[in-house]
């Protein structure tokens, strides 16, 4: 296997994205340079498909894009507008009172620090560290499912959750990869490096790659 190298990893993956779908939340930060809407809907997201994302996040925004407004919308009306993402009744609770926290503590505004946006009812610190990246583009790196079980699959990094992929990619990983980290790995994660059974006889990077745990691969 050919020692390990990350700058050529991220070469490959930058023009292997370019023939699949830019996640949803990218596109949404790229449209509108807004934290709030990355941070709604990065909350969206969770547990939905992309496609409902989007689809979601639009109708959402046509009828309110700040705290104030969604404070305006009644619960009920809420809740309609985020059917079908996963869980939309919990998400327009929570949707709700993080606008409310906002105006209250933060006058308005979605504050840029990690910490402070953890503070706010359902946001971990997946949410907070996207938000801060692409919305603020401020360094942070995200890790969410498909970061964390793709590092350890390469043997790149060697951990037990997310929170210590975040922490050991801290270490290790180039800063100038830190933000682009997420969008590149969750495309190859969905399309190519899938969970169960990747393409690893036709990926141009698998002989950088200890195939860490993957037992069947096509």
């Amino acid at each position: 296997m050919k020692p390990f190298r990350i700058d050529v990893i991220i070469n490959f993956l930058r023009l292997e994205c370019k023939k699949w779908e830019t996640p949803a939340v990218t596109i949404i930060a790229e449209c509108f340079h807004d934290p709030f809407k990355v941070l709604i809907s990065c909350l969206i997201s969770l547990r939905t498909r992309d496609e409902v994302t989007a689809t979601v996040s639009a109708r959402l925004f046509s009828k309110a894009t700040t705290p104030q407004k969604i404070q305006q919308i009644p619960l009920v009306e809420l809740e309609e507008l985020l059917y079908p993402a996963g869980f939309y009744r919990k998400k327009a609770r929570q949707i709700k009172d993080i606008s409310h926290r906002l105006m209250l503590e933060f006058g308005g505004q979605v504050p840029d620090d990690i910490d402070a946006l953890m503070r706010l009812n359902g946001v971990g610190r997946k949410t907070a560290n996207l938000v801060v990246t692409i919305g603020f583009g401020k360094p942070g790196i995200c890790v969410d499912t498909h970061v964390h079980r793709i590092c350890n699959r390469w043997g790149y990094v060697s951990t037990r959750t997310p929170h210590a992929t975040e922490m050991a990619l801290r270490a290790q990983l180039p800063p100038e990869y830190w933000i682009s980290i997420n969008e590149l790995l969750v495309a190859f994660g969905q399309n190519h490096c899938t969970p169960l059974s990747p393409h690893c006889s036709t990926c141009r990077i698998s002989g950088y790659c200890s195939r860490v745990g993957v037992s069947m691969f096509r």
